[in-house]
């Protein structure tokens, strides 16, 4: 087992910071994975490393995710099972489902990561998240090495959360999901956002899952920032959910305010979609965080080499050198402003270790 000294973590993160992994290991099996945990407990996983923002060094073993391969391991007449190993590239993923007409990732086109943390966050774009597909994972106990199954109502999936965010956090490792496609009579959701108005600008009625696909790569080209050329990890906020009475009163002094109504539980609109169900619920508000952030001033700002990209305010940038401490400043700065401004709290999306 070869663990690596004083690795610099700039290769391993989509924002590019330069922190450095006191051990480090790239584990390819499962049995890789059950031998190094056989030996080391306390471990920092890491997989595509899109969501985290590093503002500190990593004082201990630090272990890549790296199990490849995607397999078809169930059919039926309307639908296919297939599994994706946690270290494989969630958009080269979801193009191998397109190539094979599998349906139902389409909307998540382009999206920075692994497999292994898609359900995790509970990724969405335009309409779609992961639960709406996930069919199971399989995740290895940190402190048993044993393997586990879960399905999705295990995962309790909410808005950019999951099991394994709150009470699994730091206790499982997932080493490979299962979705559930459609082969045919895809069900196509191209209602939200522009992926309607670019359909019809390129004269297309009766899209295919490669149309909606094109499209939002081509839209996620245009709105965001390619990790490879400017640091980033995608959204860096959570589009924040209020009541109807604060949006009412948020409307009254800003017309043109773009809103989403969503249903959500009394007690909190963050809540698992567990802890939903047994509540009662009522209609809120969901705010584009990027309209508030750009509203007060931040979009295309720029302080050193961390900064608000220029084409949309919702992702924060890494210029060159900044360090995780100064973009974490920096969001804190928007979260500050727009509290004062607005009068509503930004819940920061991306992992900050």
């Amino acid at each position: 087992m070869n663990i690596q000294k004083n690795i610099s973590l700039k290769p391993y993160n989509t924002f590019g910071i330069d922190a450095i992994a006191s051990d480090f290991f790239s584990a390819t099996s499962i049995d890789e994975l059950r031998e190094v945990l056989s030996k080391n407990k306390d471990v920092f996983i890491l997989s595509g490393g899109s969501n985290i923002l590093l503002i500190n060094n990593i004082n201990k073993l630090t272990l890549l995710v790296a199990l490849k391969g995607v397999s078809v391991i169930k059919e039926t007449k309307k639908h296919v099972y297939v599994k994706a190993n946690a270290g494989e590239n969630w958009h080269e993923f979801v193009l191998w489902c397109i190539e094979n007409n599998f349906g139902g990732l389409e909307n998540l086109s382009l999206i920075p990561g692994n497999v292994g943390t898609s359900p995790m966050q509970n990724i969405g774009a335009y309409g779609v998240e992961i639960k709406d597909t996930f069919h199971k994972l399989e995740a290895i106990g940190i402190a048993t090495g044993k393997l586990h199954s879960f399905s999705n109502s295990d995962c309790d999936f909410g808005y950019r959360n999951s099991v394994f965010k709150n009470e699994l956090k730091g206790k499982y490792i997932i080493t490979s999901v299962v979705f559930k496609l459609t082969k045919e009579k895809h069900k196509l959701n191209y209602s939200y956002g522009a992926i309607q108005s670019e359909l019809e600008k390129r004269a297309i009625d009766k899209p295919t899952i490669k149309d909606i696909s094109d499209v939002v790569i081509d839209i996620r080209n245009s709105k965001l920032p390619n990790p490879k050329e400017i640091g980033n990890s995608g959204s860096f906020f959570k589009n924040p959910v209020i009541s109807k009475e604060a949006f009412q009163k948020l409307q009254e002094k800003h017309p043109n305010i773009p809103f989403y109504e969503v249903k959500v539980s009394k007690d909190s609109s963050s809540m698992s979609s567990r802890a939903k169900s047994r509540g009662k619920t009522t209609n809120s508000f969901k705010v584009p965080a990027g309209w508030l952030i750009e509203q007060c001033g931040f979009k295309g700002k720029r302080f050193g080499d961390a900064g608000v990209h220029k084409n949309q305010a919702l992702v924060l940038v890494n210029y060159g050198n900044a360090t995780g401490k100064e973009i974490y400043n920096l969001a804190q700065k928007i979260q500050q402003t727009v509290k004062n401004t607005f009068d509503i709290s930004l819940d920061i999306e991306v992992n900050v270790i």
